[in-house]
């Protein structure tokens, strides 16, 4: 028996019987509780990574029959294979069981459910670089796609992308005819007749800088704690979804450093305040046996 083996479904805190809904569900809570930005411990990350490999493997229904027909080979008990999401044990497992999914995107721009691409953004760059990821297409300009190159990432509005014939909606990825209403005026407030969203026109594209791989973020609005704040790219993606590899995203990277360096800053200050009150004290004390 295979030592490094980890139960996701243990890690995600469910059944071998729980639904799509359930499994997403609980990854969204236990991503919330353990973001760097709530969750201080050392082991941040370490938890994050399993996670997402959990939910990445459970969520895909392809994925999750590979992953349940080891499982049962390995005739995983919980009480004795739980590790934990911090250990470097239950990250090499997921690790290991990862590399299938990364050599599987580097001959198609489909990993899963996730549609990649890997454009040519050496210099100099064309007039359009055109971006293929499957249900849309994007065509950047030179400055959007230095940014995308330098930052790791690049938010646009589709609405702003020229004469187009349908709309995309970026939250459900559904398509529909833009109506003559709409052509005639640009302020028009426009709904996706799918799901709703009147924000469908945004997208937030994302670079690893270890794989080149380019990719659409799932979710562009924090559903959980504000409608209106916008995600950042660490908050779903710890991880480069293609390459499983952390610290991919430039712009990220500098958002994560000046966040741990105020905490860093915050601390310091408090413990000075405590070692103020204490000199005081102490002199208090002084003063008064005198």
């Amino acid at each position: 028996m295979d030592d490094t083996f980890t139960d996701y479904y243990t890690v995600l805190g469910l059944d071998e019987q729980a639904s799509a809904s359930a499994i997403k569900a609980a990854f969204k809570k236990l991503a919330l509780q353990y973001h760097p930005d709530v969750y201080k411990g050392e082991d941040a990350e370490e938890r994050m990574r399993l996670l997402l490999l959990a939910y990445q493997t459970l969520s895909d229904p392809d994925a999750r029959k590979t992953y349940d027909s080891r499982r049962s080979v390995h005739h995983v008990d919980a009480s004795s294979t739980t590790h934990s999401a911090g250990s470097q044990h239950a990250y090499r497992s997921g690790e290991n069981f990862s590399r299938p999914a990364q050599r599987a995107a580097k001959t198609s721009t489909q990993s899963g459910q996730r549609h990649f691409a890997f454009p040519d953004l050496s210099q100099p760059l064309p007039s359009t670089i055109f971006i293929d990821l499957g249900d849309v297409s994007y065509n950047l300009s030179p400055s959007e796609a230095s940014i995308l190159k330098l930052d790791g990432i690049v938010r646009g509005d589709e609405r702003q992308k020229g004469s187009r014939t349908t709309n995309y909606c970026h939250r459900c990825h559904h398509h529909w005819m833009i109506t003559a209403v709409e052509k005639r005026s640009s302020n028009t407030r426009v709904i996706c007749p799918s799901c709703k969203a009147s924000d469908w026109s945004e997208y937030l594209l994302l670079r690893c800088t270890h794989c080149h791989a380019v990719f659409e973020s799932e979710e562009i609005r924090d559903k959980i704690i504000d409608q209106d704040r916008l995600y950042e790219p660490y908050e779903l993606f710890p991880l480069c979804p293609n390459c499983r590899r952390s610290q991919w995203c430039p712009s990220e990277n500098a958002r994560v450093q000046t966040l741990r360096a105020a905490a860093a800053r915050r601390t310091a200050i408090l413990w000075l305040s405590v070692l103020v009150v204490t000199v005081l004290i102490l002199g208090a004390i002084v003063l008064t046996l005198r």
